[in-house]
């Protein structure tokens, strides 16, 4: 305490001059309109400035919460597409009265549901994904699995509250796809080398292609939504011994650092698995 007083006693003058500056200062931005205006203007730039900064720092700590909402909020417009919906041939109605019945009702094919990536793999033949998301949260096996820029796989085993997704990037994984601009049927694989890129064959020599093209999932999948993008194609490689073009993809996901997907839930597929099972007892 005794050399806090000696340092105080020793910086009087010091303390005192920079009190009279202090109360000058505030006189005059006080009582003097320019020098008011000056002064805060200079006073609001640093505030801002400093509030920057702070909001900056706020917003790294808050990017957890904010991409939760994003994938939630992404899930609600993914789901209000109309390609999720299919509404029934109903063009001719046989009906008891005599008034017409023009209407047709619109029936959901498919859910996305928001799931975390926890685990990824690249580097191998057979690669995969785990999802934060499992059985108990409505995951099944066999669902689509998409991201924000592409198709990513699709579920093959599911725990309460876990699921593990065949990575397009597998040997053994097979989507059939067509270019978007509506022709061009094949079959996208993966051949094991460049996780960038992936093979879409049996593409017919009569169609013209061209470097850039987006690929997209068939709309006969059961799995996957129709015009989902696969990837764009970066070459065109013609298979000599057939009359057929292979086609070198770049994938739209890029699988090295997709952190966030959805997981795509066919309400419709019970129905059309059943019909089939019937078709072959019969």
């Amino acid at each position: 305490m005794r050399n806090i007083f000696l340092f105080i006693a020793r910086f009087s003058n010091l303390f005192f001059f920079l009190l009279l500056q202090a109360v000058a200062l505030t006189m005059l931005f006080r009582y003097n309109k320019f020098h008011e205006a000056a002064y805060m203007n200079v006073a609001n730039e640093a505030t801002g400035k400093v509030f920057l900064r702070y909001n900056g720092i706020q917003t790294y700590f808050s990017l957890k919460k904010e991409n939760d909402k994003l994938r939630e909020q992404n899930a609600r417009l993914m789901n209000m597409l109309k390609v999720d919906f299919n509404a029934p041939d109903s063009s001719l109605q046989l009906i008891t009265d005599t008034i017409r019945v023009d209407s047709i009702e619109q029936y959901r094919k498919f859910l996305f549901l928001p799931a975390k990536v926890i685990g990824n793999s690249v580097d191998a033949q057979n690669n995969y994904l785990t999802l934060h998301r499992g059985s108990n949260q409505g995951v099944d096996v066999n669902m689509a699995v998409v991201g924000p820029e592409g198709i990513i796989g699709k579920v093959i085993n599911v725990s309460p509250n876990m699921s593990v997704v065949m990575s397009l990037l597998h040997r053994k994984n097979s989507v059939v796809a067509l270019l978007k601009k509506g022709s061009g049927f094949g079959e996208v694989i993966w051949d094991g080398k460049d996780p960038r890129f992936v093979t879409l064959t049996k593409i017919p020599r009569t169609i013209k292609i061209n470097k850039g093209d987006t690929v997209v999932t068939s709309p006969y999948s059961d799995i996957f939504p129709a015009g989902q993008v696969v990837g764009f194609v970066e070459e065109v490689a013609e298979e000599k011994s057939t009359s057929v073009y292979s086609l070198k993809v770049r994938t739209a996901t890029n699988f090295y650092s997709v952190q966030h997907a959805y997981i795509v839930k066919n309400l419709q597929k019970s129905e059309m698995d059943s019909l089939l099972t019937k078709v072959k007892k019969d």
